[in-house]
């Protein structure tokens, strides 16, 4: 099954040089790191243009308040169906799609993916929904990985490592974190430490941050003041609120894939319609609740 998966025309066997898995690493991360720059500057842009049309809304009154609902759920309908006709390998969040192609429970990335992601994900966010930049940003990378190592005629092994060393990459530039890149690929994605794993992914997300830095800048994402550091009293309830963020966590994912399960039940169109329509009454009534929120 995993070699049907993985193609018939994949050659088996161990990995290639190093040297050249790293050098492709190095390639994976600077056009990631250049889409994803890209990709966050759009997604700025559509947060102010969705403000901007919040205002207008309230200016025209009832009319408006109508005109945000239908222009939500166009947008996001507009969105799904894209997704459905051109390439539904891009629906989700993205990283558990990556997961499952590098488990081998899903079938090779291709191009598509990245087109469809990367319009879908600015249309979809821009549009109000609580969505990440994270997921988009990892699935659109480590499909470009798996695609670069197909491009240079790579084995399989060496297509996965480039596979998960762009969705590190992608990792790295959504949050500026070149570290928490390659984390994310040995903790979350392979779960195991492996030299050429390792050095792969540090590469990617060393070369991507570098790219994304030139473009975005190097300020960091989140300004915050001095930190004082905390007395000795209050230091246990950091336990208590690491326990109560768990939790909350846990429920949250439980309510997330319920509520999937049964929004599943409609059409893709219909169903992100509603979803869109609902946003838009919320972004009438409470403009700061709505969006990706970084």
């Amino acid at each position: 099954m995993i070699a049907e998966l993985r193609g018939a025309d994949e050659p088996e066997g161990e990995g290639g040089s190093l040297a050249l898995l790293t050098i492709l690493a190095l390639v994976v991360g600077a056009i990631s790191g250049a889409g994803v720059a890209l990709f966050m500057l759009l997604l700025d842009e559509a947060d102010q243009a969705r403000d901007a049309l919040i205002v207008l809304a309230h200016a025209q009154g009832p009319e408006g308040f109508g005109m945000l609902i239908l222009g939500c759920a166009a947008v996001t309908a507009a969105a799904a169906s894209m997704v459905r006709r051109i390439s539904p390998q891009a629906v989700g969040s993205g990283i558990p799609q990556v997961e499952a192609i590098l488990n081998g429970q899903l079938p090779q990335a291709r191009f598509r993916i990245i087109p469809v992601k990367f319009v879908g994900g600015v249309l979809a966010i821009g549009s109000g929904l609580a969505l990440g930049r994270e997921g988009p940003s990892v699935h659109m990378a480590a499909t470009l990985g798996h695609l670069v190592g197909k491009v240079f005629r790579r084995n399989w092994p060496d297509c996965r490592v480039l596979l998960a060393a762009g969705a590190g990459a992608g990792l790295a530039t959504a949050f500026n974190a070149p570290i928490a890149g390659a984390i994310f690929v040995l903790e979350e994605l392979v779960r195991r430490f492996e030299l050429r794993i390792a050095i792969a992914a540090l590469s990617a997300s060393a070369s991507a941050i570098s790219v994304s830095r030139a473009i975005l800048g190097d300020a960091p994402d989140f300004h915050l003041g001095a930190l004082v550091a905390p007395g000795l009293a209050i230091r246990p309830l950091f336990f208590v609120l690491g326990a109560f963020a768990g939790v909350l966590a846990v429920v949250f994912n439980r309510a997330l894939l319920q509520t999937m399960a049964t929004m599943d039940r409609l059409p893709a169109e219909p169903r992100a319609a509603l979803v869109g329509a609902a946003v838009g009454a919320l972004a009438w009534v409470l403009p700061d609740l709505v969006g990706g929120g970084d």
